[in-house]
């Protein structure tokens, strides 16, 4: 049975941040699910390129039923955080320990979710005093790993780095 990925993800999207980690994943052999408001939903990226059916609706679905989570910048993160249904799933996730990968503004779902307090983490540089804010521990790198539970990155320039952590570590769970 293969590694579940969930993505919360909405409209404005980063188009590489969805696009490059999911098409790294699958070509792993890892299920990439994505989650909005409702299954069937098409959402597109802020850049024109992307544009993604989803598979499921936040109301469905379970952190129980996923092995990893994938959260996208963009303007999706905070979209998506003004609804908490999406600030409680991914705060269960945090709970679970298991692995959270949050590229750019990708982290803004996890400060919502009290979930970067002591954590070694990066983003873009928009959100990088907000992380500081809620407690994180801030690097500004290419791709930051805490506890191999965590993968952060900045932008689309780090998605090589990002991808290769994060497929890492879903290799090794």
């Amino acid at each position: 049975m293969s590694k579940k990925v969930a993505v919360l993800i909405t409209d404005e999207f980063e188009d590489s941040e969805f696009t490059s980690p999911a098409e790294s994943y699958k070509g792993a052999g890892f299920e990439v699910i994505t989650i909005e408001k409702q299954a069937g939903n098409v959402v597109k990226g802020k850049q024109g390129e992307a544009e993604v059916t989803i598979d499921r609706g936040i109301d469905e679905v379970s952190p129980a039923e996923f092995d990893a989570l994938l959260l996208p910048g963009g303007h999706s993160p905070d979209a998506l955080r003004g609804d908490d249904r999406f600030v409680a799933f991914t705060k269960e996730f945090v709970a679970s320990g298991k692995p959270i990968f949050a590229i750019c503004h990708g982290p803004q779902l996890l400060i919502s979710a009290n979930g970067v307090r002591g954590r070694k983490m990066t983003s873009v540089k928009a959100i990088a005093i907000d992380l500081i804010n809620a407690g994180a521990d801030f690097h500004d790198k290419e791709v930051v790993v805490d506890d191999d539970k965590l993968v952060t990155s900045r932008t689309p320039d780090d998605l090589p780095a990002f991808n290769r952590e994060s497929l890492r570590i879903l290799e090794a769970i």
